[in-house]
């Protein structure tokens, strides 16, 4: 811009040299002697001097400098302003955007409030038609479930013979016998072919002969009759009440692992069968079950059969054993009498010997294995009214009902259990009643004693009662086990 701006003064002082009538020669030769070598001394024919000029030229300079100044003020407020309305603008558009994502984060809430409600509507529409169409099948299961339970119970069969029907491998007499049913044994109908049954029972499978056996309504009423309820105590003594109630009075005692017989059972309680009468325990107390007389196989008869005989054969051991045992003690009590009289003739005029503490009787010595259950029950008889002490075992201060069984025993070498539930297997079994013989154990529900004949036994009966006889058959005969 300066050497543009030089170039026009200097045109313009040429046209007023001109103007002014000066001749190119002159204007050659002045301007060459008058002109100074920076050419600043030179005036126009105004009277303006190239200081004017250069002057005029500074002031046009400064002015635009501050017109620049300005300028660049006026563009930096500008860009500031610019600035400031875009950071405006960036605020609006970041606050609308923040409103709009307001608007947008309430309208998913909303929107998923919404979506949350008709999810848990369809959900519940879901389940109910889920119910509905499960409510069918359940209501055809449980009918199904009851068909079958009832059919089961159609099919429940028990033998009525005098004493066994025997079970075969084929329908048919010439069938291979498998096994034995006793008599109201259950067993559970298969099948029917013609006159027979095909049939399970314990773990026995076979056929017998419809005509021996009872089935449906009928069967179940004998098995309500001939099904055993079972009652086994859990906790170390147990407590018979009178009633069913914890807070009803103690009927009598019954040290745990007994077995007894239930008669009834109702809200959380069980009736059962005791020495001193039908009383209440609470079903926390004992373990329940029910047994059933089923069949027995060829090789379950046979094992049997052997442990019987084994039995039999350790009976007349300890039987010679009992006999020695007794034959001894009475060589010991005649020489001990013997040794009396002796003294008491050699010394007749001394002192009466001192009083001897009362021993408990001796037992009498027997020649026979006949006579040595006699012998047991003579000498049991000997104890008769002494006192009843619950877990006792002595026959003159006090014994329960099998710790008197156990000690009578004791006196002939036989070791029994302290429990009338056990006792129900020592020895081997007796049929029934009129075979049994004196010295033969009988077994009651949490009770046991000792037979001595004509139907009669002997046993620590209760607290009240102690030691005493009574008819064998006062209550339901659970085993009978003869020991010699």
């Amino acid at each position: 811009m300066k050497h543009k701006f030089t170039k026009v003064t200097v045109c313009a002082v040429a046209a007023a040299m001109v103007i002014s009538g000066s001749g190119l020669d002159v204007m050659a030769a002045g301007a060459k002697a008058t002109l100074p070598a920076a050419g600043l001394g030179l005036t126009l024919g105004d009277g303006s001097s190239i200081a004017d000029v250069r002057e005029d030229v500074k002031q046009r300079k400064e002015e635009e400098k501050k017109s620049e100044k300005e300028t660049q003020e006026t563009s930096s407020a500008s860009e500031r302003e610019t600035q400031t309305a875009y950071t405006e603008r960036e605020t609006q558009t970041v606050s609308a955007s923040s409103e709009r994502e307001t608007q947008t984060v309430s309208a998913q809430e909303t929107e998923s409030q919404t979506q949350t409600a008709e999810e848990s509507e369809e959900e519940t529409r879901q389940e109910s038609e889920i119910v509905q169409a499960v409510e069918p099948v359940l209501r055809q299961a449980d009918q199904e479930a009851s068909e079958e339970e009832q059919e089961q119970e159609e099919t429940l069969i028990i033998a009525q013979v005098n004493n066994y029907v025997n079970i075969r491998s084929i329908p048919s007499t010439d069938g291979e016998i498998v096994g034995k049913l006793y008599n109201n044994s259950v067993g559970v109908l298969l099948s029917v072919e013609d006159d027979w049954y095909y049939m399970k029972s314990g773990n026995v499978e076979g056929y017998v002969k419809a005509e021996y056996f009872e089935k449906g309504e009928q069967a179940r009423r004998i098995a309500d009759e001939v099904g055993d309820r079972i009652a086994t105590v859990n906790t170390q003594t147990l407590k018979v009440r009178a009633d069913a109630s914890m807070e009803a009075s103690v009927l009598g005692l019954v040290p745990g692992g007994e077995e007894l017989t239930v008669l009834d059972e109702e809200n959380g309680f069980v009736k059962v069968s005791i020495e001193e009468g039908d009383g209440w325990v609470s079903m926390e107390y004992v373990d329940l079950r029910t047994e059933y007389v089923t069949a027995e196989s060829v090789e379950e008869e046979r094992a049997r059969l052997e442990k019987e005989e084994r039995a039999k054969e350790e009976a007349k051991k300890a039987a010679d054993a009992a006999r020695r045992k007794l034959q001894e003690e009475e060589r010991r009590k005649e020489e001990e009498r013997r040794a009396k009289e002796e003294a008491a003739a050699g010394a007749a005029d001394a002192a009466a010997p001192a009083e001897e503490p009362a021993l408990e009787p001796a037992a009498p010595v027997v020649s026979s294995d006949a006579s040595l259950g006699a012998a047991v029950a003579n000498y049991a008889v000997q104890f008769k009214g002494n006192p009843y002490v619950y877990g006792g075992t002595s026959l003159t201060n006090g014994a329960d009902c099998s710790g008197f069984v156990m000690s009578v025993y004791k006196n002939f070498g036989v070791s029994l259990p302290h429990s009338s539930s056990a006792d129900r297997s020592v020895g081997y079994g007796v049929g029934s009643l009129a075979e049994a013989q004196p010295g033969d154990i009988i077994c009651y529900s949490g009770h046991v004693g000792i037979y001595i004949g004509n139907g009669q036994i002997i046993h620590a009966s209760t607290e009240k009662t102690g030691i005493k006889i009574s008819n064998a058959s006062y209550r339901k005969i659970l085993a009978i086990r003869r020991i010699f």
